[in-house]
């Protein structure tokens, strides 16, 4: 939220915005990007180590977000003088802004362990001021990441030793970059002047906004309506900060939400595909069982005829003349009548009985065969159905999806829809082919 006031992504009320566009921007980098960029590494190294899995960090930012060691990152504010002196119409506050800009141009040079992600040259409030964000991070660790975020290892690699309470590496080096900042000021004919021995006139250095009003307050104790305007702009800053937050945090769900649908939706697609697949198999698989069982009807009807030919042979050997054995002649003897008649007969009819039997075992062996495949074919079928209610239940659970995420386009619009579903796409992409 203090990035989005820097940047100038809203306006408080102590902004003129015909101004802004005397700012300058020097840096301007996500912070979470910056973290993938400084501890990727080191954290695969940290994580391939370990044993554990409650000691395994999956988002190192988060991770120093959450905890109470370490902040995630530090801001300075750095001004010269006050809306008095140094008032950023006047031509002296235009020089103030001219010191603050070679100032930092030098800035990341002299402090390579202050990663800085966010900085801004304001000329658009009443004094000349810049913001610059930072990591500090310090490299070789052996506790933890190898790369790590450490405010105190920072400064200690620039050579900013602590000594006592009073001399901590941060007060040292505080006081070093106030006289980096005298000395520019001493080139271009403004000096520092100092009140006692720690306090100053010109130059205000120092962490955070809260420490800043307290000095600009000491400076002005002597106008209390300006300290009454400056506790008022400090009031619509933390104001604006807290909506800012709230909006931060409503996008991150409303950006979660979309993902997730994104990523649903592309597993709609896929699944929808696969369904109509499975449909066109289980449509050409039912055409094959249809025509299987024209054919085995056709067989029945065949086994069926040829009953009803052997019922009618059966039919003729009991009436037809010559199935039947004829009487003896009134002259032939027992055994002509045998070898002539009786015999011929016997043998005519063993072999019509050998052609039934052969017969009936055919249409037997073919009837149990066809009895098996109709019962092959209800089991597929029933298969078949069961699939297609499978089917009916996940195609409404799609429809269901399909309504949630048609909800979320007249909330966000299609267009926005899409393309993050095209980024999650991407993303899927990406990782197959990895």
């Amino acid at each position: 939220m203090i990035r989005h006031h820097n940047s100038r992504k809203f306006h408080t009320t102590n902004i003129d915005p015909e101004r802004s566009h005397l700012n300058i921007e020097y840096f301007n980098q996500n912070i979470k990007d910056v973290y993938h960029e400084l501890f990727d590494e080191a954290l695969a190294r940290y994580n391939e180590k370990q044993t554990r899995n409650d000691r395994w960090i999956d988002d190192y930012y988060e991770k120093i977000l959450s905890g109470k060691q370490e902040k995630p990152f530090y801001e300075i504010i750095v001004q010269i003088g006050d809306k008095d002196n140094m008032g950023a119409k006047t031509e002296d506050g235009q020089l103030a802004g001219k010191i603050l800009d070679e100032y930092m141009k030098g800035f990341q040079k002299r402090t390579p362990t202050l990663k800085v992600f966010s900085a801004y040259l304001h000329m658009d409030e009443a004094t000349p001021h810049l913001h610059i964000d930072f990591i500090p991070y310090v490299t070789g660790s052996k506790r933890g990441l190898e790369t790590r975020v450490s405010l105190k290892k920072a400064l200690e690699a620039l050579g900013f030793k602590g000594g006592t309470r009073s001399e901590t590496e941060r007060n040292q080096w505080v006081a070093a970059e106030k006289e980096r900042l005298a000395e520019i000021m001493l080139q271009h004919g403004i000096e520092w002047e100092k009140k006692g021995t720690h306090e100053k006139h010109l130059s205000v250095l120092d962490f955070e906004k809260k420490e800043r009003a307290k000095e600009v307050a000491e400076l002005e104790q002597t106008i209390s309506g300006g300290k009454k305007e400056l506790s008022n702009i400090l009031h619509q800053q933390i104001a604006a900060g807290q909506e800012t937050e709230q909006i931060r945090k409503e996008g991150e769900a409303i950006w979660q939400e979309v993902s997730e649908l994104s990523v649903t939706n592309l597993l709609l697609k896929e699944q929808a595909e696969t369904l109509t697949e499975d449909k066109e198999k289980l449509l050409s698989e039912n055409e094959k069982l249809e025509k299987q069982q024209k054919k085995l009807q056709q067989e029945i009807n065949k086994m069926a005829q040829s009953k009803e030919v052997m019922e009618r042979n059966i039919h003729a050997y009991e009436e037809d003349v010559k199935w039947q054995l004829a009487e003896p002649g009134a002259l032939m003897s027992a055994k002509a009548y045998r070898d002539k008649k009786a015999l011929p007969l016997v043998e005519k009819l063993k072999e019509v009985v050998k052609n039934l039997t052969i017969k009936f075992v055919q249409l037997t062996e073919q009837g149990k065969k066809l009895t098996a495949k109709v019962d092959g074919q209800q089991v597929q079928i029933s298969r078949l159905t069961d699939k297609v209610m499978e089917q009916s239940d996940t195609i409404e659970r799609l429809q269901e999806k399909a309504s949630d995420l048609g909800r979320l386009e007249r909330h966000l619009g299609r267009e926005q829809v899409q393309s993050i579903g095209g980024m999650v796409k991407g993303v899927r992409t990406g990782r197959k082919g990895n």
